[in-house]
């Protein structure tokens, strides 16, 4: 079992969390300017250099506003998986105390929320004869088959999984024939109690996330989405994990006239509803406020300051 320290040690646990487009950076970046704060990404995709169009990555403006922390982290053929975010992250928050810096956590990934929050459980040993078997399973039955099996043996799991991401979705078939459980239940021994934190959960109507989704595809395209899939592509890589970035493969295929634009848009925004659909189970289980995210300069002045009393911020700094 390998065993991490507590990244976080003593640093207070403030976040903003919400599902894919909502809005979370924006209101993340007002509130480091006007708070004097440091943003530390929760995002499974924006550690990997190169993915930046896509994931929707803070560009070199907003950087250069307030300090951005856990992005460009690793090449995209490597895999990052949670022991390396905890290993990264805890790199990040020594600074932080070294500065005497306020850090605020922003992003989608509920699970990486959890293991701040609770811990990482020990690691199971793989079975190397195993993996190639189900290797073996995919390359001869395809993914919507295997996905099915794990959807009918630990349908949290398989909710949490997009059938492209191979390899979690092998390791978790894995763990549940290794230890005759589903590794959703494997997640009791995550035992230690929620550390206190101050969560704020960004939402919206069904119908507006679907036009803020749509609206961030076609701009993304329009920002050169499709050439940075192509290179990406030509250069193969993507690799276990970042494979699963939603939309690349969509936007590789439009850049090689494979795919018309609209296209790629329709089916882009529709994986990614269905996501964010699905990242809204992970929000309902913490113990987080939820503020409606705002259409126009007043609301958003309104939601900068309800988000501030939500987290407790520090007084600002006049910034």
């Amino acid at each position: 079992m390998e065993s991490h320290p507590d990244p976080l040690r003593g640093l207070r646990l403030r976040a903003i969390v919400g599902a894919t487009g909502v809005g979370k950076s924006a209101l993340a970046l007002a509130l480091a300017r006007r708070h004097g704060l440091e943003l530390v990404s929760l995002d499974s995709m924006q550690v990997y250099r190169g993915l930046d169009i896509g994931t929707a990555k803070p560009d070199a403006a907003e950087r250069a506003l307030v300090p951005h922390h856990m992005l460009d982290c690793a090449d995209p053929r490597e895999r990052y998986d949670a022991s390396r975010f905890l290993h990264d992250l805890g790199q990040v928050l020594e600074g932080c105390v070294e500065r005497g810096a306020t850090p605020l956590f922003v992003g989608g990934t509920g699970f990486y929320l959890k293991l701040l929050m609770h811990g990482l459980a020990p690691d199971i040993p793989g079975d190397d004869a195993l993996r190639e078997k189900l290797r073996a399973r995919l390359a001869r039955e395809g993914q919507e088959r295997l996905h099915g099996e794990l959807l009918r043996l630990d349908p949290p799991t398989a909710l949490r999984i997009h059938p492209n991401d191979h390899y979690r979705l092998l390791r978790a078939l894995e763990i549940h024939a290794l230890t005759g459980s589903a590794p959703s239940a494997l997640k009791t021994q995550w035992a230690a109690p929620a550390r206190p934190a101050r969560l704020v959960w960004l939402d919206c109507a069904v119908e507006e996330l679907d036009e803020r989704i749509r609206d961030r595809a076609r701009a993304m395209f329009a920002a050169g989405w499709a050439e940075e899939a192509r290179k990406l592509e030509e250069a193969r890589q993507l690799g276990p994990t970042a494979s699963a970035a939603l939309g690349y493969r969509e936007a590789a295929l439009v850049a090689r006239g494979e795919l018309p634009l609209r296209s790629a848009i329709d089916a882009i925004a529709l994986a990614t509803r269905q996501f964010a659909r699905r990242q809204r189970t992970w929000w309902r289980k913490f113990d987080a406020t939820r503020l409606e995210a705002a259409a126009d300069t007043p609301g958003f002045e309104r939601l900068c300051r309800e988000a501030a009393r939500a987290l407790e911020l520090p007084a600002t700094n006049g910034g």
